[in-house]
């Protein structure tokens, strides 16, 4: 539906855009019966006044905007880190906006951003978003995206990530020199570019040292943790892989907790290795080998790239993938 504005307003009631405005703002140079004619009819076609206009038409908000889908995951919080590091040095404020990982939420708040609550938007999609229509409407409507983490490949614009494919090879050829000879990948959704690509890194890493990947091997979680500890479970009950390769770190510990009610020791029975930037990795028995994201500097970069558009007038973000690696922590997880 066509987002309604002031001039909108205007045109139907047949007033000047200033005495609407004054209006919804409840001037007391407005008659009382005007201002009723006005705030009936924005509420009737649920106009959404933009706090930052005034401000607006002289420069911008000085507000960006973070739309991520969890914030229990360490590495968003340390993303979030490094994105208000630079906007603090450019006097800019953060909204974060949460999509627990649902698209009609995800749809909400970039139709909400229309209004001009932020000057530019960082965003890291949501696990159920396929269709990109909402962020590509976004953007034509002049509002600078930067993506990081998990991206839109086909979005002509700045995208921060890690070496997701690189950071899979590495993790499952880790496994593979520890002993390991049926190792599982507990896989974020394979829509999400990082899915992906850690899913291909596991793949390709099984067959360069001669293992034929099964199908039953990579199980594709959920978001819902009852539905994947049922997964795991299983997995470890009738498929009993002696390696696990994590693509999240609650699906690393996930699995802790369901070894252990199942009498299954770690590493000895199974070695168990993630994605993670939990801070307590190296507290957990037996301590967790990782994947460690550059989570801080992704968010920087992706921070400083946006910044760069809404201060630079003449400059261009470029569809360009930025690449920050990823580095291999091993712990007791997976000794041999």
């Amino acid at each position: 539906m066509e987002s309604v504005n002031i001039k909108k307003l205007a045109q139907l009631l047949n007033l000047s855009i200033a005495t609407v405005s004054k209006a919804l703002r409840d001037s007391y140079d407005i008659s009382q019966e005007t201002k009723d004619r006005v705030m009936a009819l924005a509420k009737e076609l649920n106009y959404q006044p933009n706090p930052h206009a005034s401000f607006l038409r002289k420069q911008n908000s000085k507000t960006i905007a973070v739309i991520i889908p969890e914030i229990a995951n360490n590495y968003f919080t340390l993303a979030i880190n490094g994105i208000e590091s630079v906007a603090q040095e450019k006097g800019y404020h953060v909204i974060i906006y949460l999509s627990h990982e649902d698209y009609n939420r995800e749809l909400a708040f970039t139709r909400l951003l229309t209004s001009g609550r932020a000057d530019g938007v960082l965003i890291s999609v949501s696990s159920t978003t396929t269709d990109y229509t909402h962020l590509h409407d976004l953007q034509n409507k002049g509002l600078p995206i930067v993506f990081f983490d998990r991206v839109c490949e086909n979005f002509n614009t700045v995208k921060v990530t890690t070496d997701d494919y690189q950071s899979g090879y590495l993790a499952t050829s880790h496994l593979i020199d520890q002993g390991c000879k049926r190792i599982a990948h507990l896989a974020i959704s394979q829509s999400l570019s990082i899915g992906n690509k850690r899913a291909k890194g596991y793949i390709q890493a099984l067959q360069d040292n001669g293992f034929t990947p099964d199908e039953s091997l990579l199980i594709e979680c959920t978001n819902n943790e009852e539905q994947d500890a049922t997964l795991i479970k299983e997995l470890l009950q009738q498929q009993k892989p002696d390696g696990i390769f994590a693509a999240v770190e609650r699906y690393a510990i996930a699995s802790y907790e369901l070894c252990e009610s199942l009498g299954l020791n770690i590493p000895e029975d199974v070695k168990v290795i993630s994605f993670s930037n939990l801070q307590t990795a190296s507290l957990l028995n037996p301590s967790l080998s990782t994947i460690t994201q550059p989570a801080f500097e992704i968010g920087r970069e992706a921070a400083a790239m946006l910044l760069k558009k809404l201060e630079k007038k003449n400059f261009q973000l470029p569809d360009e993938s930025i690449v920050i690696q990823s580095k291999l922590i091993t712990r007791k997880s997976t000794m041999r």
